[in-house]
């Protein structure tokens, strides 16, 4: 499990574990019921504070992605081929969502907002 931090990101760091961790679950790099390292252990080697890693992981339990079991640790939820599909497409459309709503508040057109994407996906 990789995870890189960057400081100079608008994301707040819990958002920026909980994107990485989630897009390895769903990309298969985490396979389902793998054992997520201990939150002090990511938090140490991350240097950052356990309540930031505690929040992203519980992030990723609310959204489904990894559960807990008391005494054992947390681990990636098992999910079939057609609900990682599911919920890929779920957590992308919460993104855009978001994104979408500041992209209008800067009098963006859906023309240009399409073009913006198609550039950057391209890239």
């Amino acid at each position: 499990m990789e995870i890189v931090i960057s400081n100079t990101s608008g994301d707040p760091i819990y958002q920026q574990i909980f994107e990485q961790i989630s897009a390895q679950i769903l990309n298969g790099v985490l396979p389902s019921d793998t054992c997520l390292p201990p939150i002090r252990t990511v938090a140490k080697e991350l240097r950052i504070s356990v309540i930031t890693v505690k929040r992203a992981w519980e992030e990723l339990e609310h959204a489904g992605l990894i559960y807990t079991m008391a005494g054992k640790g947390c681990f990636v939820t098992p999910l079939q081929p057609n609900a990682l599909d599911e919920k890929r497409t779920q957590l992308a459309g919460e993104k855009l969502a978001k994104d979408m709503e500041y992209y209008k508040t800067l009098g963006l057109s859906l023309d240009e907002i399409i073009a913006m994407l198609k550039k950057d996906y391209e890239k």
